[in-house]
């Protein structure tokens, strides 16, 4: 069967999304594993002191514990995203290396929260941060993908969105000017 160009490009930008969510899933699943083998539950180890910890975890809401004790909702929600954001990456021709970066790392860190929250109920959170005082809300790796994807996919759709304002606002000006 012979591809066509932007089938080939689509199959393209589906490979580098799905081994950046594989290599992503398999850290975040490699972290879970050592902590949950070698930090009790509940237990902390001061890695340094005043301002980063390992605290071992079991979060059964979303970020921030928002909507805790919701892990059916939770999981039927992140396989909605993963099968949207799947239709995205099938459908999708002109993907730059940032969106293909963010793709695959939200992918990755959506599924291996969803691996913890099938396998144990809850998620398997441990990254744990002190500033001035404030002990921000603790946190995996998958979270951080799930994060700086979103991110770097918004900031991608928001300067697409404004240069083709520019673009428009351009050709606009060329027309009165003729």
């Amino acid at each position: 069967m012979k591809r066509t160009k932007k089938e080939k490009i689509i199959f393209k930008n589906r490979e580098y999304v799905y081994s950046i969510a594989c290599f992503l899933l398999m850290i975040d699943q490699l972290v879970k594993l050592l902590v949950r083998s070698k930090v009790p539950l509940l237990d902390e180890v001061e890695v340094l002191p005043g301002f980063f910890s390992i605290y071992h975890i079991k979060n059964s809401g979303a970020a921030f514990s928002l909507f805790s004790g919701s892990t059916l909702v939770l999981i039927i929600l992140s396989i909605l995203v993963l099968f949207f954001l799947h239709y995205y990456v099938l459908t999708e021709e002109h993907m730059t290396k940032w969106r293909i970066f963010g793709f695959g790392i939200v992918i990755g860190g959506i599924i291996g929260n969803l691996v913890d929250r099938i396998l144990y109920g809850a998620v398997i959170d441990y990254l744990s941060f002190h500033f001035f005082g404030y002990d921000f809300p603790i946190f995996n790796i998958a979270d951080i993908g799930i994060t700086f994807g979103f991110l770097i996919i918004a900031i991608g759709i928001l300067r697409r969105d404004s240069n083709a304002f520019r673009s428009q606002s351009n050709d606009g000006a060329r027309r009165k000017e003729n």
